[in-house]
């Protein structure tokens, strides 16, 4: 208990920000009063967030079909939705699971260009098309903010108004002591590990604090359109975007989630049940140990959250007024480098769902769910599987079957540079259902996939696919080296 006290009379010594130049004492002020809160709520918290008997499936009318919205059709004047609509992107995350250095955001995934390219194509297609003003803004982190601000320079001429804001920057707590690790403010040295990002459910607080939110309501804004940046699926959705706008004033709809049919390689994904009387979102993390298998399953809980939410500038203003933004605590645990055990608190910004009056899901096509997490990802939306325009990525009319193809690259695949180096040209994968890739395995030009093609070279060997070749239910192993000459 002295610890905890400890932990809780460390906040002010250090909310004057003595070390750091670039926040803003007020900035540093708010941060530490938002993890109090979270600090103090997570000593409270026993148990599970959420009593498995409780938990039902929701009503019929509360997750609608994507179709049943298309449905409706698009009015004359979408440029006046177009006009109360805001893109906000999710861009504090690093690119250290694929090995590269800076923001996740920066990375080329398609034809030299990267996530952040290809969000500012998409909007400034929409706002020449239809004549309107969308702004994008960026919320950063402390990781990606000053890199993502470079680079924003070389958009000043494209149609597209661009802000940022900052996510908090919250202490990492010793796992034992429950004592802050950090010494100080400073992001080098000894400190750097000492502090994170909270998580994406700080979306709210940040916005709001950084006085963003309310200048976008004064210029006519009414709603936000929220996703993850690495998720080229996430492209504004007309059909959606007209669902809200054109909702009777008192039915209004504060918050959409776009939901998708899990798949066998979605069983982790938060789910949306029914939960006193709410709407809410189901997460992994809160689950109990017994019932995680039952999470999983297909068959029980069908869909799962792709993270694109629409959500009402208004209703976050006035549920942070009130202090009613409520979110459940997700503790990640970390290992430092140094071998130290600590603990992360952070939130997630679809678990606010509950807050919001008239909350709706939308079940959309796989299609609005296209993440690029790893190599693997990556090799899907470089291949000729997709094609570009205008900044979004739509499935070719060439493959036959509506599903990606299932793609496992081995470790030797895990960094984008590795990757790169191991593949002359992407392979023709348009007949592809499965690749398994194991080893160290280089592609040469002009290489096509069709069928289940499974290529493992083992420890010491290499495999070389030549130029050309043409693998067809194929499985690869032993030894084939293409030597030049």
């Amino acid at each position: 208990i002295s610890s905890m006290k400890n932990s809780i009379f460390w906040l002010p010594k250090l909310s004057h920000c003595n070390h750091v130049s670039v926040l803003s004492p007020q900035i540093c002020k708010k941060d530490f009063e938002g993890f109090k809160k979270l600090f103090h709520r997570f000593l409270q918290v026993k148990g599970p967030s959420v009593e498995w008997p409780k938990i039902n499936r929701p009503p019929e009318d509360s997750i609608q079909p994507y179709e049943k919205i298309r449905e409706k059709g698009l009015p004359e004047n979408v440029a006046n939705s177009l006009n109360k609509l805001v893109v906000v992107k999710l861009n504090g995350g690093l690119g250290t699971s694929m090995g590269c250095k800076g923001p996740k955001s920066l990375i080329s995934v398609r034809n030299e260009n990267t996530f952040l390219d290809l969000t500012v194509q998409q909007i400034e297609h929409l706002n020449k098309t239809y004549n309107t003003d969308v702004p994008l803004v960026l919320m950063n982190s402390f990781n990606t903010d000053e890199d993502t601000r470079k680079i924003l320079q070389k958009y000043t001429h494209h149609r597209v108004k661009i802000h940022t804001f900052n996510q908090s920057r919250y202490p990492r707590i010793n796992k034992e002591s429950l004592l802050p690790v950090a010494k100080d403010m400073g992001l080098v040295g000894e400190s750097a590990d000492g502090w994170y990002p909270p998580g994406h459910g700080d979306i709210y607080a940040s916005f709001y604090n950084s006085g963003l939110l309310e200048q976008l309501i004064a210029e006519g804004k009414e709603y936000i359109f929220v996703s993850n940046i690495d998720n080229l699926g996430a492209t504004v959705d007309l059909h959606i975007l007209n669902h809200l706008v054109s909702q009777p004033n008192g039915k209004r709809c504060e918050f959409i989630m776009e939901v998708t049919d899990k798949t066998r390689a979605d069983v982790k994904g938060g789910t949306l049940i029914q939960y006193e009387g709410k709407l809410r979102l189901l997460e992994i993390a809160q689950v109990p140990k017994a019932h995680v298998d039952e999470f999983k399953s297909v068959s029980k809980f069908k869909i799962f959250n792709t993270n694109n939410l629409w959500i009402s500038l208004a209703a976050i203003k006035r549920l942070q007024e009130q202090n009613a933004m409520d979110m459940e605590i997700i503790v990640n645990p970390k290992t430092l480098n140094g071998g130290l055990n600590v603990i992360q608190l952070e939130t997630a910004v679809g678990a606010a769902i509950k807050c919001f009056d008239n909350a709706l899901g939308i079940n959309v096509p796989r299609s609005r769910f296209l993440p690029v997490k790893t190599t693997s990802d990556l090799l899907l939306v470089m291949s000729n599987l997709y094609s570009l325009e205008a900044g979004s990525l739509t499935m070719s009319e060439k493959r036959e079957f509506p599903t990606t193809p299932h793609v496992k690259l081995g470790s030797s695949f895990t960094k984008v540079q590795e990757y790169l180096i191991r593949f002359e040209s992407i392979p023709d994968m348009l007949e592809l259902d499965h690749l398994t890739v194991s080893g160290d395995v280089t592609f040469g030009k002009n290489v096509s996939l069709k069928g289940t093609v499974i290529i493992i070279a083992n420890h010491g060997d290499r495999i070389d696919i030549p130029a050309g070749s043409m693998l067809e239910n194929k499985i690869v192993s032993g030894n084939l080296r293409i030597l030049d000459h």
